[in-house]
């Protein structure tokens, strides 16, 4: 009996305590006041501010595209050429990509075509490639699937197909950032005017239509904008869950199209880390964010061939050790000493996490260690010497220099790079007053309102600030990293113009009193960016108008005559040499086997690549006649302008970087030159004297291109 009371009395103090949580949810429920429906006037103001910024955002993408489209045009005269004219405007690694898309149309079926790609022995002499993992093939891959679905072979030709494409991407390029500004200041204004006018310091897409990350970074930019909005602390629940579909979808495209992308989301994850590590609101969106790296490695390793660089990139390695420590951390009060040493060790477990993890994944996982990226880096950065010809070559293409003063100029001469150092500065010190406040344990409003000025509080404020700092630091280091960090430069400049609560910011540390802030905010943020805007217009517009109305010419007839020479007299089974640049080009107009690619992410390709170059240094007839039947080449093209190069950097020119790597100059005395009893080859051979008539005979020549038969038997003369 006492136990049946005892458990009688438990279940009724149980019934009790629901009983009264219930009431106590029915009493909260009736007091919160339920929302007011807003007036109609209110909501067609906000559909018609939408509805104007969407139909602005469309159109200067459309704009940006068409601006692009037609400059293209003028630079190249493009529909004024024959198909092989066209063809060599795609110079380099642009000529192997647009090689790949022709073949998949030439293919009878879509599956025919991607199996001749992924064991493609039709391209390299002696090596069988999986085209599309090594190259990143996808877009050229869906490029031909929509020009074969949609009918578009009756209206369009190929090339045009490709190149609309591209542009079209381009323009959703400059949406994206739109719409980035747009969601940070709540304006609109200025960042399609700031886009176009530093164009040219945004995009490689004047010189490389089809490159890689042409195709890649208007998705990062989707993926920017749908993190931007997915930050924002006031978004509802169907905004929310629009941008995290929309930020998944364009993470795993973007990891799809660009080899190197999991380099670029490594960057933004640290910046998601350190805002993680300030704003403790956001803890939890951010680690939405981790699963979907991981969803988008484990579904891109699967899809890419079982590709081992995505298992041991330092993404994965960052993400998994951020998803340990988070496991591991404890629940104590916020804003307590032991709080603070908690964040302080786990940031030091996060570091330590993912070094380690990537060291035993290296040990584990069998991958290609990108052994040269690593030494370039060393030599970058000046930690070690190298004589290597590759390393040394690389060292010098402009694009893996440092950025020059002439970039630095037309930033400040379109007004951008000072507002953009303003518009950082104020944001970064607002950041740094609102960590501060939280380390001491002051708590602060969640929803920041315009009279709060203090912009630095906002999730995605922070999350920019630290990326745009991370890019920034990057693109000081290595020019070609500035398009990735010039369209952050245009967006942030804009956004903070644009912005009543950043002016507000800077007024509440002027404490302004003479007029109200808030209404010389809401002033400066749509006079400012009028006031630019109508001074870039004038001073910039007709430069513009006149780049689209100038006629310019690309004429290369030394390059049309050498192909149509290939394609008309050269065996169907031939297999040429030269440098890596003019194979690729090769490759595309005629569809002739060839030694080497411009290719820079395999080392056998590198070590080809460093081989075939020989022919510009001071090596006997014999010793290139090895190489080159070494590759079953049966024919040699030497290019007069590598061979009488006048390079404008010193030491930078092919066959100086020959000469050092082979011992034939001695850096450390002074540039000295050591005796070689053999004259320079490219040199020697034109003169058609023995030992080289033995081992080649000239069949063509013009004035750019010199081409050799590889004898198969050799006759010595005297």
């Amino acid at each position: 009996r006492a136990e049946r009371e005892g458990k009688n009395l438990k279940q009724r103090r149980k019934l009790k305590s629901s009983e009264n949580k219930e009431s106590a949810k029915e009493e909260k429920i009736r007091d919160t006041p339920m929302p007011e429906r807003a007036p109609k006037h209110v909501l067609f103001q906000r559909f018609a501010k939408i509805f104007i910024g969407c139909l602005a955002a469309v159109t200067s993408g459309m704009m940006y595209a068409l601006y692009l489209s037609a400059y293209h045009e003028r630079k190249f005269w493009f529909s004024n050429r024959q198909e092989l004219e066209r063809e060599i405007t795609f110079q380099g690694d642009s000529a192997i990509y647009y090689s790949y898309y022709k073949d998949m149309l030439k293919a009878p079926s879509f599956e025919r075509g991607v199996y001749e790609l992924t064991h493609n022995n039709k391209t390299v002499s002696l090596k069988t490639i999986n085209a599309v993992q090594q190259m990143s093939l996808y877009p050229e891959l869906i490029a031909s699937v929509l020009y074969q679905a949609t009918g578009s072979n009756e209206i369009i030709e190929p090339v045009y197909f490709y190149i609309g494409i591209v542009f079209g991407l381009q323009g959703i390029y400059v949406t994206a950032l739109f719409v980035t500004g747009w969601l940070m200041s709540g304006t609109w204004l200025l960042t399609l005017a700031q886009v176009m006018i530093s164009w040219v310091d945004t995009t490689r897409i004047e010189y490389s239509i089809p490159l890689r990350e042409n195709w890649a970074l208007p998705y990062f930019a989707c993926q920017i904008a749908a993190l931007t909005g997915y930050l924002k602390s006031n978004l509802n629940t169907y905004g929310e869950r629009f941008c995290y579909l929309l930020m998944s979808a364009s993470t795993y495209t973007f990891m799809m199209m660009w080899e190197y992308s999991h380099y670029l989301l490594f960057l933004q994850a640290i910046s998601l880390f350190l805002l993680d590590s300030f704003s403790l609101e956001q803890s939890e969106k951010v680690h939405e964010v981790y699963k979907i790296y991981i969803f988008s490695l484990f579904l891109g390793y699967l899809l890419q061939f079982e590709n081992s660089a995505l298992l041991v990139s330092p993404l994965l390695s960052l993400v998994v050790a951020l998803m340990l420590a988070k496991c591991l951390q404890l629940n104590v009060k916020k804003g307590t000493f032991i709080a603070k040493i908690m964040k302080v060790i786990n940031f030091y477990l996060v570091c330590t996490l993912t070094v380690t993890l990537n060291i035993i994944m290296k040990m584990f996982v069998p991958h290609k260690e990108n052994g040269h990226m690593l030494k370039f880096l060393e030599v970058k950065f000046g930690l070690n010497m190298t004589k290597n010809f590759t390393m040394n070559w690389l060292l010098c293409q402009e694009s893996l220099q440092a950025p020059s003063q002439d970039f630095f100029l037309r930033l400040t001469q379109s007004s951008l790079l000072p507002f953009y150092v303003l518009v950082l500065i104020i944001c970064f010190l607002s950041m740094m007053q609102v960590i501060f406040r939280r380390i001491n344990g002051k708590s602060l409003k969640e929803t920041i309102t315009l009279e709060d000025g203090r912009i630095g509080g906002r999730p995605e404020i922070i999350y920019h600030v630290i990326h745009t700092i991370l890019l920034g630091s990057l693109a000081m280091v290595i020019e070609g990293l500035k398009y990735l960090w010039t369209p952050y430069v245009c967006m942030l400049a804009a956004f903070g113009v644009c912005s009543p609560e950043l002016w507000m910011t800077l007024f509440k540390w002027l404490r302004l009193r003479t007029v109200h802030p808030v209404l010389l905010a809401l002033i400066l943020s749509m006079a400012v960016p009028t006031i630019i805007g109508l001074s870039l217009w004038k001073e910039f517009f007709p430069r513009l108008m006149t780049e689209l109305m100038e006629l310019q010419e690309f004429y290369d007839p030394d390059t049309v005559e050498l192909m149509t020479w290939i394609k008309r007299q050269a065996p169907v089974a031939a297999v040429f040499a030269g440098s890596p640049q003019l194979m690729g080009a090769i490759k595309l107009c005629t569809g002739w086997m060839v030694t080497s690619l411009p290719l820079y992410n395999d080392d056998d390709l590198l070590k080809r690549n460093e081989n075939i170059y020989q022919i510009y240094s001071k090596r006997s007839a014999e010793d290139i006649y090895k190489i080159l039947t070494s590759y079953k080449a049966n024919y040699l093209i030497v290019e007069d302008a590598i061979c009488n190069e006048v390079g404008t950097m010193r030491g930078c020119r092919v066959k100086d970087l020959l000469d050092i790597a082979n011992g034939h100059v001695v850096c450390e005395e002074g540039d000295k030159l050591t005796y070689s009893k053999y004259g320079r080859f490219c040199h020697e051979v034109k003169i058609n004297y023995s030992p080289y008539v033995n081992y080649f005979t000239r069949v063509y020549w013009n004035r750019s291109y010199f081409v050799y038969k590889i004898n198969t038997v050799i006759s010595f003369q005297s």
